[in-house]
């Protein structure tokens, strides 16, 4: 009878903990390990032997859905700094309705440092859309670079927080909301979304 390594083994047990962690959560936000453990069919000191408490398996699930959100934020290469934004707010809201849970759990304010960290490169991509934005006239220069990515940043976390992603209406808000807070006039953000239809088409996969 052929068994199957240990590291194969523990690479699944922890695979099945972070799967039922997500499943647990999106039942009841404040699942015990207890729960979580029972989901993945494991002891709670396995559990354990893989994440030190119930914090250490939180911030594990926020990384792994922050590494697909940055991985949509280094795929926005669209030239025009109004266009990019607009397309970076339409996937990320539809990654968000995928991954309901790891969204949920970004947006608590209990793990606001963790998810910052983890965030970093989209961060990074949306400071420098509003920097880009700013130097070629798209965006408001009211504000500072620095200080405008935070605004666009924070509007968005309570968009995402607040509307009902299941809204056929909710991407588009979004979308709306956040070109607005970057400087645009509804006049502008209309026409912007109206020469590019595919915009919305992205935020209406989910």
């Amino acid at each position: 009878m052929t068994t199957r390594a240990p590291r194969r083994d523990a690479a699944e047990n922890r695979a099945g903990i972070l799967s039922a962690a997500l499943s647990a959560l999106a039942e009841d936000p404040r699942a015990s390990v207890d729960v979580i453990a029972r989901g993945a069919g494991l002891s709670r000191r396995t559990l354990y032997g893989h994440f030190d408490d119930r914090d250490v398996l939180i911030r594990e699930l926020i990384s792994t859905g922050a590494q697909r959100f940055n991985a949509i934020a280094t795929s926005i290469d669209d030239a025009d700094a109004r266009l990019a934004l607009a397309r970076l707010a339409a996937l990320l809201w539809d990654e968000a309705a995928h991954v309901q849970v790891s969204a949920a759990l970004a947006l608590d304010a209990a793990h606001v440092e963790h998810t910052a960290i983890a965030l970093a490169p989209l961060r990074r991509t949306v400071a420098a859309l509003v920097r880009r934005g700013q130097e070629d006239g798209s965006f408001r220069t009211d504000l500072a670079a620095p200080t405008l990515a935070r605004l666009i940043e924070e509007v968005a976390r309570t968009v995402v927080s607040t509307a009902d992603g299941s809204s056929s209406g909710a991407a588009d808000l979004a979308i709306r909301t956040v070109l607005s807070i970057a400087g645009l006039s509804w006049r502008e953000t209309d026409a912007l979304l109206a020469a590019h239809p595919d915009i919305h088409a992205e935020a209406g996969r989910a």
